[in-house]
């Protein structure tokens, strides 16, 4: 029996919390524990799970564990693509000057009869391509075949067929060839490129360095990459490798199907790669295949990229949308009410994000279908109806320094005489030639350059140094300033900054 002293130290609240604290620490122990033999997940990922949703794993098309079946079935669809070309020699025979006299028939004769160094050689070449149909026709680039006089493709069973070249499009870097073989031929399935996503899983096959029939997987890296290869730029980057020997092979999603044509590289790039999106070649190889060549719809505007000074300087809400530089007389714009100024945000109901992304869409319009453009002109948006056409070759500058010069902005001008005209071959353009630029002014590293004629100051046109001299007076703020310059064939704005 507890004395009771004892039952009344076990009845006071410290020894009921100190007996709760002990069994605690018994079940947590036991926990740890049990636990011990369980796989744990790591810190950093379980701080990520919301409790109330239970984790997904991704399914398994998305999800590459081996693409050796994707391999197997689709690399015979890719072959190799050998071609010869004429190369020029890089440098002439020189000609010398024989004199009359006793020994210049001699001297004649001797050089006559010399061997003549030949003007061209025949360079090889080599690439890939995609088979894109049973009976015989290959989508590969445009640069794999160009200038070609023969070329060869050898299939995945080493069997060489002769083809033709059906047609090319220098502009998305694209061509068809077509062979002639004996049995149907496998097929890459064309598949939907505005569907991938940055960081989706692809594959490349393709024969770099003439290794045949190689594969490669990654993801995509970026979508609408401009690397400056032609007007409709609008690559798919990945780090799937890429290397010499690729172009015109074969990008697939994981479901085996063609989303892209392997294109370009970055020299001495690791994990950089382009492919031009399927999307892109998909309405094209009907022309090639039909015409040889490509007809593209057209508008008649030049356009520029929206900067953020140009925004500022013309008031724009934002820098989407692509801003109208000049309008060509008479053009499907021009007729359709289109003007110089005004940002084209849309056309046909799709957005326009930029300058580069308006080309695109008006090249891929029908011939004589009309069109819908959608325009910001002083701040309203209004739509615009127009027909599209059909998309139908510099002038250098050497002006002397003439002043007198634009004040702080460091333009130096001239009036265009008719011996000017005459000599850049100016027919009827009204403007203000700059003859030079001033090193570290203002209008120095802004892309203005000698030769370059300015038509308007501040949405107004000149036609003398003195008109451009009174506009840039009268401008009412002193410190900025709008110009629209026209170069060889363009017209584009450039905005100009006095900076404190």
């Amino acid at each position: 029996m507890l004395s009771s002293r004892w039952k009344q130290f076990l009845d006071t609240r410290y020894f009921k919390a100190a007996t709760l604290t002990v069994v605690a620490i018994s079940f947590l122990t036991l926990g740890v524990v049990v636990a011990s033999g369980l796989n744990w997940t790591h810190p950093s990922v379980a701080q990520t799970l919301n409790p109330t949703t239970p984790a997904t794993v991704p399914p398994p098309e998305v999800r590459p564990g081996s693409v050796a079946a994707l391999a197997a079935k689709l690399s015979p669809a890719v072959v190799n693509i050998k071609v010869v070309k004429m190369e020029k020699v890089g440098f002439d025979q020189p000609q010398m000057e024989i004199p009359d006299g006793p020994f210049g028939d001699m001297f004649k004769k001797f050089f006559q009869e010399m061997p003549q160094a030949p003007k061209s050689y025949k360079a090889q070449g080599a690439g890939s391509g995609v088979i894109i149909s049973k009976d015989g026709y290959i989508l590969t680039n445009n640069h794999v075949v160009d200038g070609a006089k023969e070329v060869t493709v050898t299939l995945a069973d080493q069997k060489e067929y002769k083809a033709r070249v059906v047609g090319r499009d220098p502009k998305t870097d694209l061509a068809v060839l077509q062979i002639k073989a004996n049995q149907p031929l496998p097929v890459v399935p064309m598949g939907n490129s505005d569907q991938l996503q940055v960081g989706d899983w692809v594959v490349a096959i393709g024969n770099p360095f003439g290794l045949h029939n190689t594969v490669t997987c990654g993801i995509v890296s970026a979508k609408g990459r401009v690397i400056g290869a032609g007007p409709y730029d609008n690559f798919i980057q990945t780090d799937a490798s890429i290397n010499p020997g690729n172009s015109g092979g074969a990008l697939l999603n994981m479901k085996g199907e063609l989303v892209g044509i392997n294109t370009a590289i970055i020299p001495n790039g690791q994990g950089i790669g382009f492919a031009i999106p399927v999307n892109t070649a998909k309405p094209l190889v009907p022309q090639l295949i039909a015409n040889g060549q490509v007809t593209r719809g057209y508008i008649g505007v030049n356009i520029q990229t929206i900067t953020p000074e140009l925004a500022k300087a013309m008031n724009l809400p934002n820098r989407k949308g692509a801003l109208v530089a000049d309008v060509v007389a008479g053009g499907p714009a021009d007729q359709g009410g289109v003007k110089r100024g005004d940002v084209i945000t849309a056309f046909n109901g799709k957005t326009v994000e930029d300058s580069q992304h308006l080309p695109a869409l008006v090249a891929a319009t029908p011939i004589n279908q009309e069109a819908t453009v959608t325009i910001l002109r002083n701040g309203k948006e209004q739509n615009l109806t127009l027909k599209v056409g059909q998309l139908p070759g510099k002038r250098t500058a050497a002006a002397k320094p003439v002043h007198p010069t634009a004040g702080k902005w460091g333009l130096e001008l001239r009036n265009v005489t008719p011996e000017i005209a005459q000599q850049y071959h100016l027919q009827g353009e009204k403007g203000v030639m700059i003859a030079g630029i001033k090193p570290g002014s203002r209008a120095d590293g802004t892309g203005l350059q000698p030769g370059d004629l300015i038509l308007e100051v501040n949405r107004q046109p000149v036609g003398s140094v003195k008109d451009v001299l009174t506009k840039i007076k009268q401008a009412p703020d002193k410190d900025h300033l709008l110009l629209l310059v026209q170069r060889d064939n363009g017209k584009f704005f450039v905005p100009l900054e006095q900076q404190g």
